[in-house]
């Protein structure tokens, strides 16, 4: 065992004086030691149930023949970070999760590890933790939030953002805003649309990583306890079998995570942290093979904020699982990919395995068939072009039919705070195409998600009418033409700092093209006559990101050197 070195022989001595002190017993010294991850907060919705997860693990290590010991990273919300400068930390967190998650599994010899965490940058973190570590590994979560109800309507947390956008607008009053406020998010679990937080943790079943039903099984079910004592029991069947992470995280389940992206419409997000695993799985995604998926894939299940339908409604629909099934139908999984199950993918899915979903009750409004998809392609685009180089992200599967081809003048904009405040006294037109920048990994710092400007142009009622585009990121929640990831960045003098206002700017996702419509002698001669690019942090942790960031279009990983 590779807790060995930590309790036997006789040099060891003081080392099992500190266990003893835990109070464990022989038998529990004799076992294998079993890091048990978690990241419970109680001020993130998404984790104050994490509590009771990381119990029902320690339960099913102990009934597996396991001992357990607990630990925890820190975690960020996202929605609380929304929209100030506490989210330049958001996506910086994901580097100190991952290693910190690294950290302590290293320093304490633990032969197998079960990660627990819900929301945005806390998954990926651990899940990157997870291929540097290559251990026996199994991910849980502590499953989505239930939608919230006003009356008739169905809400989520894009509804509270939205409802500024409408209070703004004057469709809401005060009292509206506040029954939404109250009643969009109704307690614990990671927010009820396909947002990033519920796209990663499906997308962790795609993988492989996490068993069937993680990512749909509801935070408050009885089922989600079930399946968090099971994953402590089966991490000790990949423990028997010596299955480690890199067996499961490989080029086969990236393939897999991918083309299940592209048909459930997940966040946009999901494209930044896939490639940051798949670089810590030592696999290689050159980010303009993705449109391959998407023009492959069928869109089959469309959630909130692209519908009205939620992570509840795929879950009693048959969850991941039945995506998959059809997306096995077309031929389109690695079939071979093997799962923490034990068993691959084609195993999980045979007909009346314990795994697979009941056709039965699999509700085709919530998943369509493959032959009646949404559209043929996938729910995410990949776009370059002389403004994106190296790329940038929409969700399409959220675009009106009338924004996928869309040119306008650019009105510039050199901070999110800059735009919002434009957006909230209406200072642009219907065609506008609004440039959010100097808000990428380097010039944020921290590549800031932007639900903000994006749901109050949706409260308007003017998302189908005003593009954005930055090189900072989206909410999953986000929804319209909104375009970010865009690389380079601004501060690594990439296109997009050299546009002016009233440049015109063309949007063309079916052909996956962005546009600026000056000539490339124009752009050289802007960008030379800017001045040096200055950090807008000055000192600590956000310093040292700044400095060691990558390009979005490798998933913002930090460089090696």
């Amino acid at each position: 065992m590779r807790s060995d070195v930590i309790k036997r022989g006789l040099e060891r001595t003081p080392h099992r004086s500190l266990l003893w002190s835990l109070g464990r017993t022989d038998e529990e010294m004799a076992r294998p030691f079993v890091g048990v991850i978690g990241s419970f907060t109680d001020i993130i919705p998404g984790h104050m149930n994490l509590d009771r997860i990381v119990q029902a693990v320690r339960d099913g290590v102990y009934m597996a023949g396991g001992t357990p010991f607990e630990a925890h990273t820190i975690g960020i919300c996202d929605g609380i970070a929304m929209g100030h400068a506490g989210m330049k930390y958001s996506l910086a967190s994901r580097e100190l999760i991952a290693d910190s998650v690294e950290a302590v599994v290293q320093a304490h010899a633990f032969d197998a590890i079960v990660l627990v965490a819900s929301c945005d940058k806390i998954i990926p973190g651990m899940v990157m933790a997870a291929a540097r570590l290559n251990l026996p590994t199994v991910f849980v979560s502590g499953g989505p939030m239930l939608a919230g109800r006003r009356g008739d309507q169905i809400l989520d947390l894009n509804s509270a953002f939205m409802a500024v956008g409408g209070a703004t607008s004057g469709a809401l009053s005060d009292r509206d805003v506040e029954q939404i406020e109250k009643a969009c998010c109704p307690g614990c679990g990671s927010c009820a649309g396909m947002f990033t937080a519920n796209t990663m943790a499906c997308l962790c079943e795609a993988l492989g990583i996490a068993l069937p039903g993680n990512g749909t099984i509801p935070a408050v079910s009885s089922r989600r306890i079930a399946l968090a004592r099971t994953a402590g029991m089966q991490v000790m069947e990949l423990w028997r079998r010596n299955i480690t992470a890199r067996d499961i995280l490989t080029e086969a389940a990236f393939h897999n995570a991918f083309t299940t992206d592209m048909a459930m419409g997940g966040s946009t997000n999901s494209v930044l942290h896939l490639l940051a695993i798949a670089h810590e799985a030592g696999v290689r995604v050159n980010l303009r093979d993705l449109n391959a998926f998407s023009e492959r894939t069928p869109h089959l299940c469309k959630l909130s904020p692209a519908s009205n339908q939620h992570i509840e409604d795929l879950y009693y629909a048959g969850g991941i699982p039945s995506i998959l099934r059809e997306l096995e139908r077309l031929n389109l999984l690695k079939r071979e990919a093997l799962t923490v199950t034990g068993g691959t993918v084609a195993e999980n899915l045979a007909p009346g395995g314990r795994w697979a979903p009941d056709e039965r009750l699999v509700n085709r409004a919530v998943v369509r068939p493959a032959e009646d998809p949404y559209s043929p392609t996938g729910g995410l685009a990949l776009l370059f072009g002389n403004l994106a180089p190296e790329g940038a992200v929409v969700k399409s599967a959220a675009v009106a039919p009338q924004m996928m081809r869309h040119t306008g003048p650019a009105r510039v904009f050199d901070s999110e705070e800059e735009a919002t405040a434009a957006i909230l006294a209406k200072q642009f037109k219907e065609g506008d195409v609004l440039v959010i920048r100097y808000e990428g990994p380097k010039g944020g710092p921290g590549m800031r998600e932007m639900l903000t400007p994006t749901s109050i142009l949706s409260g308007m009622g003017v998302d189908d009418k005003v593009a954005l585009i930055t090189d900072g990121r989206f909410s999953g929640a986000s929804r319209g033409a909104a375009i970010g990831h865009i690389s380079p960045e601004a501060a690594a003098r990439g296109p997009l700092a050299a546009v002016q206002e009233g440049d015109l700017i063309t949007i063309d996702i079916p052909q996956r093209a962005l546009t600026l419509h000056v000539s490339d002698e124009e752009i050289a001669r802007r960008l030379a006559a800017l001045p040096p690019f200055e950090p807008r942090v000055k000192g600590g942790y956000l310093r040292r990101y700044a400095h060691l960031v990558t390009s979005a279009s490798t998933g913002a990983i930090l460089q090696d050197e």
